[in-house]
């Protein structure tokens, strides 16, 4: 039975590799917290299908009281959005995953 455990782990893994492979992340410049919308009573800037050009504004990471808005650098859709609304984030932390 030790193989048929085995087998579905690698299985289960792979299209997640393969998901990310490619993507453009779109990751903090700086240490803070992430907000996905301007406010608590707006929509979010962007969710996963959201088309994106290079000026289009993805977030917010709020850092000392400052708001900081992120960029998608890039042209694209999100396919991938890794962080939770209001979640601490680290700098260079993936926030958002593109495909051009």
């Amino acid at each position: 039975s030790a193989p048929v455990l085995a087998t579905p782990a690698p299985a289960e893994t792979a299209p997640a590799v393969d998901e990310d492979a490619g993507l453009h992340k779109i990751t903090s410049p700086i240490v803070g917290t992430f907000y996905r919308s301007a406010g608590p009573d707006k929509d979010p800037y962007v969710s996963e299908g959201s088309k994106v050009s290079a000026e289009s504004t993805v977030c917010i990471v709020e850092a000392m009281k400052l708001m900081n808005e992120i960029q998608a650098e890039v042209s694209g859709e999100v396919v991938k959005i890794y962080v939770e609304n209001g979640q601490p984030v680290e700098y260079g932390q993936p926030l958002f995953g593109i495909r051009k």
